[in-house]
């Protein structure tokens, strides 16, 4: 889970949570459990869902759970971003500061940077719930009653049938593995007619054959498959020893577990050595949607930013643009795109440490690095696992909270047949 603060209160929140909860804390510092992000990752993971619980300065909340913040009408920062995508908003208010009058009240009265998105809030006198317009007192400080807490939020509370007195007791265990001993393991959950981003670019290099190999092997069949090829490695032999085939998408297509391909390059270069995509294709067995190549990248971050449809001159005019909605921007024509989802990411990185935080090598980043967001579980098939803190910071393309799980290329494995 990421927790977003605001950077007042980093510090402590980061320092009370449980050992046995996985949170990443991005600050609005540009840094997530201190490791920089750009600004679209932290975009990303803000408007892609990845937020479970928002951590905001607030100098107003209403019973309806409209929230101002303290930044004052103009000054947003990120305060809304968070307000409308984070699963759980959390508003903070501090008795002892006292430029804050009526923080708590029926209705605000400062232009609103949250509508009816704050769950709870978090002062130094009690803990409050705001349920079907009401402010629930459920927790107190220590030392303090209901009259008490009341008197100095300015509001009038219901207490709730199970207040108790605020625990701060750290809870000890650690948190749930992300490492999967093998890919079959880490693909169990996988179902027929589920979505599969594939990485890779033509060639062999930068995709996940090993997991490839444990995705023929779960056997799921009508699955829709997206990609930047749906499998020439194998018959273009970009870096291909001598005697051997790469292993690529070919290998789903022949197990006749592909219903759909999402694709730029779906087809073999060479009329004479057609793809096992091609052919079935021919057969009328699999279904494809043609994309080119910078809508598919486009596609695939807009999916994982959040960002639900968009437009693009690319393909207006076109086959591509056919039958799809048309607008005109300063004169030129326009056609509307949907950002791209998928059940699974296999995707393929050079080391990963346990957390997930991924360094690539060279070009084989290729598709990785704009697929995992997009995914609702990314597995990355890796050479080497390391410990938080031996990544250098400045390497790592991928953070870690965008990949759930992690699996050791076996030594040995080559990727061809």
């Amino acid at each position: 889970m990421v927790v977003a603060v605001e950077p007042d209160f980093a510090p402590g929140i980061k320092e009370s949570t449980p050992a046995n909860l996985r949170a990443w804390f991005l600050n609005n510092d540009g840094t997530l459990n201190g490791i920089p992000v750009t600004a679209a990752d932290a975009a990303a993971i803000t408007r892609g869902g990845y937020v479970g619980m928002a951590v905001l300065n607030a100098a107003q909340v209403d019973a309806s759970g409209c929230f101002a913040g303290v930044s004052g009408a103009g000054q947003p920062g990120n305060a809304v971003d968070l307000a409308a995508n984070a699963g759980r908003v959390v508003a903070i208010l501090l008795t002892t500061d006292h430029n804050r009058p009526n923080a708590l009240v029926n209705q605000l009265n400062l232009p609103p940077d949250g509508i009816n998105c704050v769950d709870l809030v978090v002062s130094d006198v009690g803990v409050i719930r705001i349920h079907e317009g009401r402010f629930i007192l459920q927790e107190v400080a220590p030392g303090w009653t209901v009259e008490g807490v009341e008197s100095v939020i300015g509001a009038k509370l219901s207490a709730s049938p199970s207040l108790r007195e605020m625990d701060f007791t750290p809870h000890p265990g650690q948190p749930p593995s992300k490492i999967y001993s093998d890919g079959l393991s880490a693909l169990a959950d996988l179902s027929n007619g589920a979505t599969v981003f594939i990485d890779g670019f033509g060639g062999p290099g930068g995709m996940a054959h090993y997991l490839l190999v444990a995705v023929r092997d779960t056997g799921k069949k009508n699955l829709t498959i997206v990609s930047n090829t749906a499998g020439i490695a194998r018959v273009v032999s970009f870096g291909t020893p001598p005697g051997r085939t790469a292993i690529d998408h070919s290998i789903l297509i022949e197990n006749g577990q592909v219903a759909k391909a999402i694709a730029s390059f779906p087809v073999s270069p060479s009329v004479s050595r057609p793809s096992e995509f091609e052919l079935a294709y021919r057969r009328g067995e699999v279904d494809l949607e043609l994309v080119p190549q910078g809508t598919l990248a486009e596609r695939l971050r807009a999916g994982g930013a959040g960002v639900l449809a968009f437009y693009t001159p690319t393909g207006a005019g076109t086959l591509i643009g056919e039958g799809k909605e048309q607008r005109e921007f300063d004169g030129r024509p326009y056609i509307l795109e949907y950002g791209l989802r998928a059940d699974f990411a296999v995707i393929r990185a050079h080391k990963a440490d346990t957390s997930g935080n991924l360094v690539y090598r060279g070009t084989s980043r290729n598709f990785n690095a704009v697929m995992a967001p997009s995914a609702r579980i990314t597995v990355a098939e890796v050479d080497e696992i390391v410990e938080p803190g031996q990544l250098d910071p400045e390497e790592i393309v991928t953070p870690g909270v965008f990949v759930q799980r992690i699996v050791r290329r076996p030594d040995g494995f080559t990727g061809y047949d």
